[in-house]
């Protein structure tokens, strides 16, 4: 039997836009009280006006996730203001895109110091809490990238293997609190991010942030028993 989501609390990194907003909006349609993190204070507040209008609460905090101390302010403004959390989205992530010697060292260190260094910043603010109550969810966005790298994205596909790595590890670690840890992989996902420089009518061929925000409500609300500690996601023919 599924197990119900309203009333709990998610944090989401990278909650401004993309995949974040669209996570924080489908939670908050499913009772989840959201607390958002991004950079841009004045595209969080809209973000926490539209969750709010469906009838939750929402809480809003401002980071860097590449700065520790960013991050753990953020955190424990969410918390004040909504309580711990039950769920935690690690959205928050950056594309770093060239051949191995055109990337400049320093876009290879910003993409580990975002994608790596941030993920990990998040969730050791946010463990103790899900380890305090014996039970959450984490879900760390990956890529396919992390699965396979290609040619091209040799800083991003690292970063994103090395979530990899962590996440199995972590979920090792955790599973004796009833705390399950996932990755999400999505293929290239329709955003203004990836695909500014694509028409609307052709963006529709390809996945939508809402299409992954779903899938992790389905995730989510299976029996606390349950998990898939990895998804692969694909639209079905973008081409």
């Amino acid at each position: 039997m599924a197990q119900p989501i309203n009333g709990k609390t998610a944090y989401i990194t990278g909650a401004a836009r993309g995949i974040g907003k669209a996570t924080a909006l489908e939670f908050a349609r499913e009772g989840v009280h959201v607390g958002l993190i991004a950079r841009t204070e004045s595209t969080l507040e809209k973000v926490a006006d539209e969750a709010r209008s469906l009838g939750v609460k929402a809480s809003v905090a401002v980071a860097d996730i590449s700065n520790m101390d960013q991050v753990n302010q953020a955190v424990a403004k969410l918390s004040k203001e909504l309580g711990p959390a039950d769920i935690l989205i690690n959205n928050a992530g950056i594309g770093t895109y060239g051949s191995f010697l055109e990337i400049d060292p320093e876009d290879w260190k910003r993409t580990f110091e975002v994608n790596v260094f941030g993920t990990y910043y998040v969730t050791r603010a946010v463990l103790p809490q899900l380890i305090e109550k014996d039970r959450g969810d984490i879900i760390n966005i990956s890529s396919s990238s992390g699965l396979k790298g290609t040619a091209g994205s040799t800083a991003y596909s690292g970063s994103k293997f090395a979530i990899q790595g962590m996440t199995e590890a972590l979920m090792q670690e955790v599973r004796k609190h009833n705390i399950r840890v996932m990755t999400l992989n999505p293929s290239l996902v329709a955003t203004d991010l990836t695909f500014d420089h694509v028409d609307e009518a052709d963006k529709e061929k390809y996945m939508q942030p809402e299409d992954l925000a779903e899938h992790m409500v389905s995730q989510l609300k299976l029996h606390p028993r349950i998990f898939i500690k990895q998804s692969l996601q694909w639209a079905t023919n973008p081409f």
